[in-house]
């Protein structure tokens, strides 16, 4: 997959550096696979979550910190849409965004 666009996430993890080493896992499987559907997604991250629209939730560190992404499966891209923490997530509507 290609993901768009990684300075998303390492501006995040220079404010948050607990989730550096996450967020680098994350990146690292997320561009050396090819997800068809969400089923490949579930299948690897049992807490990811469906969204409408292609959008996926991941938790990440513990639930600590929450990605969403944007995937065009056919296309193998990712789009980084928001990462945060729990609390700030809480206050979005990640459907839309």
């Amino acid at each position: 997959m290609r993901v768009i666009a990684r300075k998303t996430l390492k501006d995040f993890w220079t404010g948050h550096a607990d989730a550096e080493q996450p967020l680098k896992a994350w990146f690292h499987e997320a561009k050396t696979t090819r997800w068809k559907s969400f089923t490949d997604i579930k299948a690897r991250y049992r807490s990811a979550d469906a969204l409408p629209g292609n959008r996926v939730v991941f938790n990440l560190k513990g639930n600590t910190y929450r990605l969403v992404v944007r995937l065009h499966y056919n296309t193998g891209l990712v789009f980084i849409r928001f990462i945060g923490t729990h609390a700030a997530y809480d206050r979005i509507d990640a459907t839309t965004i």
